[in-house]
């Protein structure tokens, strides 16, 4: 366990207190260990539902809603442009399957591949055409020179999965305009360092890794700003006014035969007609499919209520400055650092490295020896730290890093 004493910038001991991972898991890109506070929500809640599921069901409810304030709060946006889904990936099919009619949407090659499938599977089911952008590192001013009265969109990560790379989004809404819509994946950067989340008009984020809350719930973020451009896409039932409208039950008798009739807006033989009460509900909960998993949702609340209490700057400065020095000991061994001109602002909680002349798969298995948690990617070793990193990791990583080399 951290203690305040180990890390550059203050962290209150009672956020630290809430972790217990070992001092050498470099590797929340891949999940991020929950707190103790989502860990007792999780199984109270479980318990509850066990023993009193009415009580505990109407509790979940509520949290729900006080889970998508808290959201609001760090996504600065109103409680109603934020749902719930099931993951990042399910988010971004969402807006996908929004985001229909003719058009270009720009993706950047190298994306995670929830970021890509959405718009290939939909580009053939009449949404825009995706259109790849060959560039590690996305600038607005690149940004501008591809834009043409045919582009839509721009769907991108906040920060990349392997360089790091921490997307402008701030920049690229300034660039792309009021007309174009911004889309992010926010997975790999919510919760590890500061972002322009005003800017995105869309965004999905999965609970699992930096957020530290877990698997099963996702926030979906659609602006108001943008709802009038968005079709229903893949809205169910949850995200009607009144979801059985559309085909309604006759009366019956007490012996379960239908009355005699038809009821009113129909004939015979057809649907009934749309009405008021079958319309989308306002904002974002008019994209989802069906209830949220309550008791993920209550556990996303909880890791992002520990997140504001902490504070998003310091977290994220933490973040930073641990990430640094252990860049800094990698480059000390002869390592080469992928997109290594970065500077700190540009850079989310993610470095990866290669040793020359060493076999990656022999690197991360003399980390492993070592303690360290990394994962190998794409021949990188990636290193990602937490807030809750200390800062005395670096010296079996200089440690194991010598032993790789020296082989």
């Amino acid at each position: 366990m951290s203690t305040a004493a180990d890390v550059n910038v203050h962290l209150d001991d009672d956020y630290l207190r809430e972790f217990a991972e070992p001092a050498g898991y470099l590797d929340f890109a891949r999940v991020g260990p929950v707190s103790d506070v989502v860990a007792r929500t999780l199984a109270d809640g479980a318990l509850a539902l066990r023993t009193d599921p009415a009580g505990a069901l109407a509790r979940l409810q509520a949290r729900t809603e006080a889970t998508a304030a808290s959201a609001a709060t760090l996504l600065r946006a109103a409680p109603h442009e934020v749902a719930f889904v099931t993951s990042t990936s399910h988010g971004l099919f969402a807006a996908a399957a929004a985001l229909d009619g003719d058009g270009v949407v720009l993706v950047p090659r190298g994306e995670f591949p929830s970021n890509v499938h959405p718009w290939l599977r939909f580009q053939d089911r009449g949404g825009p055409r995706v259109r790849w952008i060959d560039e590690p590192s996305l600038t607005p001013e690149r940004l501008a020179g591809l834009l043409d009265r045919d582009v839509r969109a721009l769907t991108i990560s906040a920060v990349d999965a392997l360089t790091g790379y921490r997307a402008p989004l701030g920049a690229f809404k300034e660039v792309l305009g009021p007309d174009r819509l911004l889309i992010v994946d926010a997975m790999q950067g919510l919760g590890a360092v500061p972002l322009d989340v005003e800017a995105a008009d869309v965004l999905a984020c999965g609970g699992q890794k930096w957020l530290r809350a877990g698997w099963g719930a996702a926030l979906l973020l659609v602006r108001d700003r943008v709802a009038d451009r968005l079709g229903p896409g893949l809205g169910g039932w949850s995200g009607r006014r009144d979801p059985f409208a559309a085909a309604r039950r006759r009366p019956h008798t007490a012996d379960g035969n239908a009355t005699a009739g038809t009821p009113a807006g129909t004939t015979a033989g057809t649907a009934r007609r749309p009405s008021q009460e079958d319309e989308p509900l306002p904002g974002a909960v008019a994209h989802t499919m069906t209830n949220p998993d309550f008791l993920a949702v209550a556990a996303l609340g909880a890791g992002i209520d520990l997140l504001l209490s902490a504070g998003v700057e310091s977290v994220g400065r933490t973040v930073t400055q641990t990430l640094g020095l252990l860049l800094d000991t990698v480059r000390a061994a002869g390592g080469d650092v992928l997109l290594d001109g970065l500077t700190p602002d540009e850079r989310g909680g993610i470095g990866s490295f290669r040793l020359p002349g060493t076999d990656p798969a022999q690197v991360h298995a003399a980390l492993a020896a070592a303690g360290l948690t990394t994962t190998v990617s794409d021949g990188w070793v990636r290193l990602s730290p937490h807030a809750t990193t200390p800062h005395a990791t670096a010296e079996p990583l200089a440690s194991a890093l010598r032993a790789a080399r020296d082989r």
